[in-house]
């Protein structure tokens, strides 16, 4: 970790915060959430020490990077123009992207806009996605599905005040651990749904939990919960969805983002071909939605092997 440096980049207007190693091409690795760059330590390492520079930021709102004038405003379009500003900023031309969780939509949108700028990409936990409001099947999901519930202004925001930022972290690991969608009842919340007693998942360490904690202090929820949650019908804005360039998916079989929207027969059918038509998929049998800390060392080969055959 000592081996990781950190910098600093003013990105429209904001101060961006990334944690960058290695010298060679560049990977640009995108988190979701509750992660943040940290999530991204093991194949940071292990991409340098294989020949690549590794650059990890976080979002507008996140982490280090500075809060946004209006959170509330925040789209997945800011996040994609952050992205060619910084890399424009660092004189960096073309970049491989791995994304996770709603950091997949990320780079989907942004290999849409910019694919002059993409040599590839991978993604975990999430496969490609149409956006727009008649993507999103509402009256299919579960009243109480935490997606629903963090869309809702407010409730979040008075949910997680309940509790201190370390609990809020830990109970979201937790959740998101696990194999079943996250549904509360009508007189619950979704922080009601863990018991104080859970203990963490077996790789997730209290080191990793109080850094998590500690960067989640500095930046608060509010860009977290607009993006990806409350910003989530936004489109991508271009004709051809298609994504053009070589691909990876990997999922874990036990991962509760299969459960979400048909996910699963999405990928295992095929269907997600008709628009990423050059991706290869890979399954790990126990991995869950974390897959990149829980089983870092079969991620990192599977991104390894995968830009070693693109370079």
């Amino acid at each position: 970790m000592e081996k990781i440096h950190h910098n600093y980049v003013n990105v429209r207007g904001l101060k961006l915060h990334f944690a960058e190693i290695g010298t060679g091409p560049v990977v640009v690795f995108l988190h979701g959430f509750p992660e943040i760059w940290y999530s991204w330590r093991h194949q940071m390492i292990a991409v340098a020490d294989a020949g690549f520079r590794a650059i990890a930021p976080d979002f507008r709102g996140y982490g280090l990077s500075e809060l946004p004038t209006y959170p509330e405003l925040t789209t997945f379009k800011d996040l994609v123009d952050d992205l060619l500003d910084m890399i424009d900023s660092l004189d960096i031309h073309k970049v491989f992207l791995v994304g996770k969780d709603f950091g997949a939509r990320v780079v989907f949108h942004f290999a849409l806009l910019h694919p002059n700028r993409v040599l590839a990409l991978a993604t975990l936990g999430v496969p490609f996605l149409l956006t727009g409001p008649g993507t999103f099947p509402q009256d299919l999901l579960p009243k109480g599905f935490y997606v629903l519930r963090w869309q809702e202004p407010g409730r979040a925001e008075a949910d997680f005040g309940r509790f201190d930022t370390k609990t809020v972290v830990k109970n979201i690991y937790i959740l998101f651990s696990g194999s079943e969608l996250p549904v509360a009842k009508d007189d619950e919340e979704i922080m009601d749904l863990v018991d104080p007693s859970t203990p963490l998942p077996a790789w997730f360490t209290e080191e990793d939990l109080a850094n998590y904690a500690s960067l989640y202090e500095n930046s608060g929820f509010q860009t977290a919960l607009q993006v990806p949650y409350r910003a989530w019908l936004e489109e991508y804005g271009v004709e051809d969805i298609k994504i053009k360039v070589p691909s990876l998916l990997v999922m874990g079989e036990k991962d509760y983002a299969l459960k979400f929207g048909g996910f699963e027969h999405f990928i295992s059918s095929g269907m997600v071909k008709e628009y990423v038509p050059n991706l290869e998929i890979t399954f790990l049998p126990e991995g869950s939605h974390f897959v990149q800390e829980q089983f870092p060392q079969q991620v990192n080969q599977l991104i390894i092997n995968f830009l070693n055959k693109l370079v």
